[in-house]
């Protein structure tokens, strides 16, 4: 009874991480430097990551170093530059719109991976929010860049993939989503690191624009929104979690007509209500879905660590 009355706003807590990505577009656009995908990866990735790390004070142990690894690569050090590049190829709008795509695709993924298959609600749901979606950049449809366009999907499903091997693996025994967080961010920004320096050089020079526009992508943008999401991950379904995402493209929207002067047409406006109307329909279906092994675990074996290992005077892991 308690879990469902606090559902709603577990729900809206989740919530906050995809709203919160919607402004990535246009600080991308605003504040960055130029050109710079992998960079900007690396700058929003590695602080955060070392950040929760030094608070969650909690490593991983044997198996989990691998699967932090990927983990981290899949949500973070392939999504991040592939997010960033889209964004500096494309409109505001449309670099966010593919990631409307999500809930298909993890709804298809968790069926190959979870064995949860995906009812006809679900489906018509997801077509739904990408029509919506897509709607809302009807009007940009004529300047698409291939490369960026590619670059979204890409994005989309790594981090569809990223989602339902998360829920999937859950979480080790006494590991909170903060240390999770920790471990993906730490683990996906490394990966960018020498590749940023190989394809684009040495990091260019930031002026406070840039500063302060790095500052917000690594702590409000990436180390508390991540936090929410891999938290709202562990104890609603995948494809709950998923239908969240449209969120990001509408909220893009909206900033880019309060705060840069685009415009929206009535179609548009159409657009977003349908996109907002499939995600919280998508809120409406089967409550909880598979439980995370880390759940299962816990009620089997309380009080055992079975997956983390702290580092020197560590507190638990929390999140």
């Amino acid at each position: 009874m308690a879990a469902n009355a606090n559902r709603p706003a577990l729900i809206a807590l989740t919530a906050l991480a995809p709203i919160s990505w919607g402004s990535t577009y246009a600080v991308t656009t605003e504040l960055l430097p130029a050109d710079r995908p992998l960079f900007t990866g690396v700058m929003r990735a590695l602080p955060a990551g070392l950040l929760l790390l030094a608070l969650a004070r909690v490593l991983p142990r044997g198996a989990w170093w691998g699967k932090a690894a990927v983990l981290g690569a899949l949500n973070i050090g392939a999504f991040f530059p592939l997010l960033f590049l889209s964004a500096y190829r494309l409109p505001g709008g449309m670099a966010a719109v593919v990631g409307s795509v999500g809930p298909l695709f993890v709804a298809g993924l968790a069926a190959l991976l979870l064995g949860d298959r995906p009812a006809l609600r679900t489906l018509l749901t997801g077509i739904a929010a990408a029509l919506g979606v897509s709607l809302v950049v009807l009007k940009a449809a004529g300047a698409l860049d291939a490369v960026g366009v590619l670059a979204a999907l890409a994005a989309t499903a790594s981090m569809s993939t990223g989602t339902v091997l998360t829920k999937r693996w859950g979480r080790p025994d006494g590991v909170g989503p903060l240390a999770l967080t920790a471990w993906q961010l730490t683990a996906g920004g490394l990966l960018i690191v020498p590749v940023a320096l190989l394809v684009e050089g040495a990091p260019p020079a930031l002026d406070g624009r840039a500063v302060g526009g790095y500052l917000y992508l690594a702590l409000a943008n990436t180390a508390v929104a991540y936090w929410l999401w891999f938290r709202g991950i562990g104890r609603l379904s995948a494809t709950q979690v998923t239908f969240l995402g449209p969120l990001s493209p509408l909220t893009a929207a909206v900033i880019g007509w309060a705060a840069l002067g685009q415009s929206l047409t009535p179609v548009q406006v159409a657009g977003m209500v349908l996109a907002f109307g499939a995600t919280v329909f998508g809120q409406l279906g089967p409550r909880g879905g598979r439980p995370a092994p880390a759940d299962q675990s816990r009620r089997a074996t309380r009080g055992h660590r079975a997956g983390g290992t702290r580092t020197p005077g560590a507190a638990h892991g929390r999140g």
